[in-house]
């Protein structure tokens, strides 16, 4: 095992976790989207949104939609290769479960 921790602590928590596995998917989201998927409030949704947006993971795009104000959500790169690195750890560590003792 290498010295280095491969699991993000911004990314761990499990809400967090969901909104990086939804937005990976794809280039952006709306914010209710998100919300729905994650199965979270608003208020609890915008306070990892935060989180991840000041670690540089997220980017929040507003922009008004049929008279309406919309936010849009999208992983950076930064976030896309937390997040990938954050996965490969789980698998790593589910792998190891299933080693022969």
């Amino acid at each position: 095992m290498s010295g280095e921790a491969a699991l993000d602590p911004v990314i761990h928590a499990p809400a967090r976790l969901q909104i990086c596995g939804v937005l990976a998917a794809t280039l952006e989201a709306e914010f209710a989207v998100v919300r729905d998927a994650v199965g979270v409030s608003d208020s609890v949704l915008s306070k990892h949104v935060k989180q991840l947006e000041e670690a540089g993971y997220l980017t929040v795009r507003k922009a008004t939609a049929g008279g309406r104000q919309r936010t849009w959500l999208a992983l950076t790169v930064k976030g896309l290769n937390a997040f990938t690195a954050h996965v490969a750890e789980l698998q790593r560590l589910a792998g190891l479960a299933n080693a022969p003792r």
